[in-house]
């Protein structure tokens, strides 16, 4: 795959990728809102506000609820970009690439400056990479 010169079937292609690494975060922070289950969340967490220590939890019930909004907007926003990806994209292949790629870059900001802000500047060098995995090769307008 071309990242310098894609092709409309690549972006199509990758809006997929996109979706699943923008959606996967939702069940795992939806798991977070369970005292049973939220292992999964604590330790992506943990990972993210580097180092792996173990002093992230999930006992506090607001945590618990932020997790649960968390997990439903990551979801939904997943499911939006493959719903782009499906049903629009044909149509509209530069406006969906464009609209992707400012929803990723308006996160990546916003959450970056967010954990900054909050002592853990950590996640904003994962949000890097997610970043760049999320816009792959949509970072280019398609070649015809």
């Amino acid at each position: 795959m071309s990242f310098m010169n894609p092709t409309r079937k690549q972006h199509k292609n990758w809006l997929i990728v996109t979706a699943i690494v923008v959606g996967s975060f939702g069940p795992v922070f939806f798991l977070g809102t369970m005292a049973a289950t939220a292992e999964p969340a604590r330790w992506t967490l943990d990972l993210l506000a580097w180092p792996v220590d173990g002093l992230q939890s999930y006992a506090d019930p607001t945590l618990r609820f932020l997790s649960a909004l968390t997990g439903g907007f990551l979801l939904g926003w997943g499911v939006s970009i493959f719903c782009l990806r499906q049903w629009v994209y044909d149509a509209a292949p530069e406006g969906v690439r464009r609209s992707v790629l400012v929803g990723l870059l308006s996160w990546f900001v916003l959450d970056s400056a967010g954990s900054i802000a909050s002592g853990t500047a950590s996640n904003a060098l994962f949000n890097v990479l997610v970043l760049l995995t999320a816009v792959g090769p949509m970072w280019r307008p398609a070649r015809d």
